[in-house]
């Protein structure tokens, strides 16, 4: 028997059906979608090309994240639950541009796997294409790749890079943050895209019980924000909260400020983690976002109205709490907190 391509586990007539999809796909899609007009050309190609048109903007910027799910995809392939993965993938891409105040433009997504299923790889590009479409942009490209030897049968992989755009001017970040700003943190959908390393391990014995939760998608944030941006509210500086925790939130703080945590009611799936895990608060708190997905630092005055408006987008806002000077005896930036105070 020869040696074909085929025979050595990478069928491309498969890949080029899933490409063919993709395009017919994207013809019958009847939603309007947000800078679909800039697309010169798309998905099929050798590389796409996307109409650089930033009208009112006087100095645009180009805003790039790229990211991944981490061993979530274990879980998803164990239970053989796609759904909601594309949207995971999405999200973690596109709630980074936001945190600079960008508007996401395009996505390109790379998918991998032992053995390609078209089913399960249709099933998780529609969960991106309807994630980017929340979320105002377009999937413009991608690559799926089939490496026996690399990955097991039903085992895969993916990642995304996400392209926004904002005007220099308008842009978030520590240079923005001041003395007395409000943290108000927004609610996660459970523990979104990180952690999972340590979840796979604490929920062994009974992860059947947990799917459901360690599978909840994780919130695309982007209109929340843009909201906010449309109604002039002042927003300063925007925080995903992913790994690492809360000490994300050191990222987009300047040097010589602290904040100053409230104690808000930790979910008790986060309780449960903590108890099997045996971690302590500090632990937990740079390891999970413990049910805060995104924190937006504002000016004091706008604080209730930006709260309403993350209630008004879906969403629960909580208080957290406000940025100090930094403590002579550490000027370190860091954040403060009554751990004992978490607690059930």
């Amino acid at each position: 028997m020869a040696s074909t391509y085929k025979n050595a586990g990478v069928d491309i007539q498969a890949g080029d059906a899933l490409v063919d999809w993709l395009v017919k796909d994207d013809g019958r899609s009847e939603r309007r979608k947000m800078h679909e007009d800039k697309v010169v050309s798309g998905i099929g190609g050798f590389a796409a090309l996307f109409r650089a048109q930033f009208g009112g903007m006087k100095s645009p910027c180009l805003v790039s994240a790229t990211d991944g799910v981490g061993t979530k995809v274990k879980i998803a392939a164990e239970f053989a639950r796609y759904n909601d993965i594309g949207q995971d993938l999405v999200a973690m891409c596109v709630n980074d541009l936001v945190c600079v105040g960008a508007e996401p433009l395009f996505f390109l997504d790379y998918y991998a796997a032992g053995k390609l299923d078209l089913k399960v790889a249709k099933v998780f590009l529609s969960g991106v294409r309807r994630a980017c479409e929340a979320s105002g942009c377009v999937l413009i490209g991608g690559e799926t790749a089939e490496m026996p030897g690399v990955y097991q049968k039903n085992d895969f992989d993916c990642a995304g890079f996400a392209v926004g755009v904002v005007d220099e001017k308008d842009t978030l970040g520590a240079h923005k943050v001041k003395l007395g700003d409000c943290l108000i943190g927004v609610a996660s959908s459970g523990f979104h895209s990180n952690g999972y390393s340590l979840l796979r391990k604490v929920f062994a014995k009974d992860i059947k019980k947990w799917a459901e939760v360690l599978l909840r998608p994780t919130h695309l944030y982007v209109s929340l924000v843009r909201h906010i941006i449309k109604e002039k509210l002042q927003l300063h500086a925007v925080a995903h909260v992913t790994g690492g925790g809360l000490d994300n939130l050191l990222r987009v703080i300047p040097d010589n400020v602290q904040l100053a945590l409230k104690p808000w009611r930790v979910p008790d799936i986060f309780h449960e983690v903590k108890k099997r895990a045996k971690l302590t608060w500090p632990e937990m708190l740079r390891t999970l976002n413990c049910g805060i997905g995104m924190v937006l630092m504002v000016d004091a005055g706008d604080k209730s109205a930006v709260m309403k408006v993350v209630r008004s987008q879906g969403f629960q806002p909580i208080e957290l709490g406000h940025v100090i000077k930094t403590d002579k005896k550490n000027p370190k930036k860091n954040w403060q907190l009554d751990y004992s105070r978490l607690e059930k």
